[in-house]
């Protein structure tokens, strides 16, 4: 494996009732408080109501930041950072999922920022200060409540970017799995989908001699096929909704990705496609993430065949490694395929007319570099990949 330096400063609140601690944690910071979050559901819910009250406890000025978008704009982070510049917030707290969360690290760099924040997102320079925030989180899916990254859209332009920095980690995220029991079925599915395509990401790379990362990998995919089909029978679970919660930090928080660092690919030709379409994050990663396997097996026909039979039942005799690899591949779109994920493009109505526009959008991305390490694609490879899964 490669040097690394391994640095987490999120305080992690996991479990029943964590809420309670809210108060005691803002304490270490001003009072003037901006309370981000989404498009209501923590309103019906009654976790707003909670928030509030202990906001109310800790005696705090509260001002709020609502409507932040399943794909959050640039246009949105530009109002928090208004409103934290005009109203001297001291600390942001960020409620929902990892929309609102991406949306709050955005708001609280571009705060602290003498410039367009659009110079942080896309990557122009990288930020230096940021107020401090905390999350309370309502969705298992991105790892945003403990890792420092974030993805915003510029619909103006059709652009999204991933951008992170050393001081846009939370301070600290209370997970209670009881937060998520209102999420629907279809965003449970998109939730699951997006930690098993973070672990995928970060499994294919090219360095040698990370038998642990591996097994890591194969041990947090491994717990969310076995437990996918027994939440969705039962969303009120508190076991099943306890697994996932945890099962999405540990996906992306740093832990699988020590000594290395992983393709990503696939995840830069979702947020193409998504600038364009505005379609569900996790829904593109089900149709794209297959097709991309296909196109980049031979690259090492090994290591996906190790991944395969350690996520499915596949009988090896008479096979060959890359026939092992393509039934796998077949099996994980089915697999997302029969928890309700979507499996082509023309499920979102997405034909060839914009795949184009969709290529050149994600090969400028490619360009900065950090995208495509396990095998480097050029426009004509995600051309190819976007066309396989119309």
């Amino acid at each position: 494996m490669e040097n690394f330096i391994y640095y987490n400063p999120t305080k992690l609140m996991f479990g029943k009732g964590q809420l309670d601690g809210l108060k005691s944690e803002l304490a270490r910071y001003g009072k003037r408080v901006l309370l981000v979050y989404g498009g209501g559901s923590i309103k019906k819910n009654g976790l707003y109501d909670k928030v509030i009250s202990a906001l109310n406890e800790a005696e705090a000025d509260v001002f709020e930041l609502s409507g932040v978008e399943p794909n959050p704009r640039l246009t949105t982070v530009q109002k928090g950072i208004d409103i934290c510049q005009n109203e001297n917030i001291d600390f942001l707290l960020a409620v929902g999922g990892g929309s609102v969360i991406d949306c709050t690290k955005a708001i609280a760099a571009g705060a602290e920022y003498d410039g367009d924040v659009w110079d942080i997102i896309s990557k122009k320079t990288t930020a230096q200060k940021a107020l401090p925030f905390g999350t309370v989180l309502t969705l298992a899916a991105t790892g945003s409540e403990m890792n420092p990254d974030s993805v915003i859209t510029n619909w103006e332009t059709n652009e999204k970017y991933v951008w992170g920095s050393s001081v846009t980690h939370p301070a600290f995220s209370i997970l209670d799995p009881e937060h998520t029991y209102s999420v629907p079925e279809n965003q449970t599915v998109y939730g699951m989908v997006d930690m098993m395509s973070h672990v995928f990401e970060q499994y294919f790379h090219n360095v040698k001699n990370t038998p642990l990362q591996d097994r890591m990998c194969f041990a947090v995919l491994q717990t969310v096929i076995e437990t996918a089909p027994k939440l969705l029978e039962d969303l009120q679970n508190y076991e099943h909704r306890e697994t996932i919660l945890y099962a999405g930090t540990i996906a992306l928080n740093g832990t699988l990705q020590m000594g290395y660092f992983g393709d990503w690919a696939s995840h830069t030709i979702e947020h193409a496609v998504s600038a364009v379409y505005d379609i569900p994050h996790a829904g593109g990663l089900a149709i794209l993430f297959p097709n991309w396997m296909r196109h980049t097996l031979d690259h090492n026909v090994e290591r996906f065949k190790n991944l395969m039979l350690n996520m499915f039942d596949i009988e090896t005799e008479g096979k060959s490694d890359r026939d092992i690899a393509l039934e796998g591949i077949d099996k994980l779109s089915a697999f997302w395929t029969s928890l309700g994920a979507p499996s082509r493009l023309a499920d979102y109505d997405i034909g060839e007319d914009q795949l184009d526009k969709i290529a050149d959008i994600a090969a400028k991305e490619m360009e900065y570099g950090g995208f495509g390490n396990f095998m480097k694609l050029g426009r004509d490879d995600i051309l190819a990949i976007l066309k396989a899964s119309l």
